[in-house]
């Protein structure tokens, strides 16, 4: 994905391309690290180990773009541990793409070529990095309570404003849901439902970008229990996704008019990064250039990335692995300019 001398963005599919990004960022300091995931501290023990293994302070607020090795272990380790260590702070990124199985990817430090594990810089001082986690996805059917789970397992659900646990297991509260489709919903629902964990716990109304999506990967029809791909605790609101080409444009479009809403032109983006999931692009839209498309409209600035084995990126304070999606990193600098 780049940005050609007419400032016109290209997503390139099945072919071959290099893609440079060049920047000029005054007062800001950039720092690379390589980290081994197979060799990463304890998440029970000190954060300090992880601000040693990057090598760069938490005080320095700094902002993390991130680039893995698909078949390296510990990845999800690796996005907790940088949660750890640095709190709150933006990170994105994507996985390789370009080979299958072990040693087909290369990723690139300094003057370092590695393997395995993940590359990064950090970027403290004068910088802003907004992010925008697309994962295309449109919620269907009441919010409902998880009552009771086992791992990544929901064994107890209840709709949103009961006060006692609903009598039917989560399966039959799914199948009644579905029914109540319309249905071209429920034609799509056959292949493409999805299951929206929300990642906040007090705000009232949940909108896109609330939720983290997570494959639906079966269920247990004695128990009526249902698996998904993530863990998920009691207390945890869900909603069931579903996701097209439709509803992946439509996510997109929110999601860019809330930032264009909420964020202030002064200072202005520079530029962007774009980590967009190998699943969207020409195969989901049937047509090129489209989520790059819909950002160029709200954000006109050079944009660059590439399509990825996996998503990285944030929703709410937490940085996840995503699947489906497309992760934007905007940056702009901290202090407006002078008028």
């Amino acid at each position: 994905i780049g940005t050609d001398s007419q400032g016109i963005v290209h997503e390139v599919e099945d072919d071959m391309l290099v893609s440079f990004t060049l920047a000029t960022l005054p007062d800001v300091s950039v720092h690379a690290f390589h980290v081994e995931t197979e060799e990463l501290p304890d998440l029970d023990g000190s954060p300090n180990a992880w601000v040693d293994l990057i090598g760069v302070s938490p005080a320095s607020e700094p902002q993390f773009v991130v680039f893995v090795d698909p078949m390296s272990e510990g990845i999800n380790d690796f996005l907790a541990g940088l949660d750890y260590a640095y709190p709150r702070l933006p990170k994105v990124g994507g996985l390789a793409s370009s080979g299958f199985g072990s040693t087909k990817n290369g990723l690139f430090c300094g003057d370092r070529f590695h393997r395995s594990g993940a590359v990064g810089i950090a970027l403290s001082g004068n910088i802003v990095l907004d992010t925008i986690v697309a994962q295309g996805c449109r919620p269907v059917g009441p919010p409902y309570w998880v009552t009771e789970s086992e791992r990544n397992v929901i064994l107890g659900l209840r709709t949103d404003g009961e006060t006692e646990q609903a009598e039917q297991p989560p399966l039959e509260m799914l199948r009644d849901m579905v029914s109540e489709l319309d249905e071209a919903d429920q034609e799509l629902a056959k292949d493409a439902l999805f299951v929206g964990i929300a990642q906040n716990s007090f705000k009232q109304i949940l909108e896109p970008g609330d939720f983290l999506v997570r494959n639906l990967l079966g269920f247990d029809p004695r128990q009526g229990a249902l698996a998904i791909g993530d863990r998920v605790r009691a207390g945890q609101r869900i909603q069931f996704h579903l996701r097209d080409a439709a509803a992946s444009a439509e996510d997109l479009e929110v999601l860019m008019q809330r930032y264009r809403k909420d964020v202030t032109d002064n200072p202005k983006p520079v530029g962007a990064l774009m980590f967009a999931c190998m699943g969207r692009g020409k195969g989901l839209y049937n047509q090129p250039n489209f989520d790059s498309g819909v950002f160029a409209d709200y954000v006109d600035v050079p944009l660059a990335g590439f399509f990825c084995n996996g998503e990285i990126g944030p929703v709410e304070s937490s940085t996840f692995l995503h699947g489906y999606t497309s992760v934007f990193g905007i940056i702009r600098s901290k202090q407006p300019t002078e008028s």
